[in-house]
């Protein structure tokens, strides 16, 4: 029997962080007075700002989670915490692919919302915080049970709880401070936050809760687009076949430790075709 076992591939998270950490790396780089590149160079291109959005410069909606502040090592530091203190957890949940979905979705849900409430006001966004608080809010509706500790600190507390929490304190700054014009708490971007928590709330109960945005309960496609909705009928059972029992995996079990006791040579014409079965099934399934 051939050993073939799968290499343990890169994850996404890694991928992710090592992408904001180079970033930040990079950005320190360019900053540096040996060339010719200023901070302002940079932010102009990348970050987010209500004249770069009126100059159609669209990819700042997602370039600026890749910029974080150099002034200070706590932005990127809380950022890259929270992505592997919430991210190792969820993306074997949902997956690679679905896990940098929800983080790109997050952060240009939040920046539409930073832009939308500072519109008026003006500013700089920049920061991965939106991405952060966008897989809080689905890692909670997929382990809304589940109890974390904070950090270093030795109290636990439930997802949910925490999530309820944070949604109270970037309300109250979107309402007393952004809203205003004002410079909210510690630096906090309220309005991006609540952003990614919506694009994470969007995900789960639309994408994940139903197994897809266009199968939700109460939630239909307008009839023009119906055609293209993606169509997955239930498989139809033929006619005399059996499902998985608990009966057939007892004996597949059974069988298995014959094998590995006795040999493949050892089964008899029955065993032979139970395995058959089992494997037509599981092909099925």
């Amino acid at each position: 029997m051939r050993n073939e076992y799968p290499r343990r591939s890169t994850t996404a998270l890694v991928w992710l962080v090592s992408t904001i950490v180079a970033a930040f790396v990079l950005q320190l780089i360019l900053l540096s007075p040996k060339l010719d590149f200023t901070e302002t160079t940079v932010v102009r291109f990348l970050a987010l700002s209500i004249p770069a959005f009126k100059d159609w410069h669209l990819w700042t909606l997602l370039t600026h989670g890749l910029l974080h502040s150099t002034g200070s090592p706590w932005h990127i530091l809380f950022t890259v915490l929270g992505l592997i203190f919430v991210g190792r957890e969820l993306e074997p949940m949902i997956g690679a692919k679905r896990f940098l979905a929800v983080f790109a979705g997050s952060i240009l849900l939040g920046g539409l919302c930073w832009t939308a409430v500072h519109w008026m006001h003006g500013g700089l966004q920049i920061g991965a915080g939106a991405g952060v608080f966008g897989f809080l809010v689905v890692l909670a509706g997929v382990q809304p049970h589940l109890e974390m500790s904070l950090f270093f600190f030795p109290v636990s507390f439930r997802l949910k709880h925490l999530v309820y929490a944070f949604l109270a304190i970037n309300l109250l700054g979107l309402t007393f401070y952004e809203l205003l014009g004002a410079t909210a708490p510690l630096g906090l971007n309220p309005s991006t936050h609540l952003g990614g928590m919506l694009a994470g709330w969007l995900y789960f109960r639309f994408l994940h809760a139903n197994d897809g945005w266009d199968r939700a309960s109460g939630f239909s496609l307008p009839r023009w687009l119906r055609f293209w909705s993606r169509q997955r009928p239930a498989p139809t059972p033929a006619y005399g076949q059996r499902r998985p029992s608990a009966k057939l995996g007892a004996e597949v079990d059974r069988i298995l430790d014959k094998i590995n006791s006795q040999g493949f040579g050892s089964l008899s014409a029955e065993e032979k075709r139970t395995l058959d079965e089992a494997k037509d099934l599981l092909s099925k399934s």
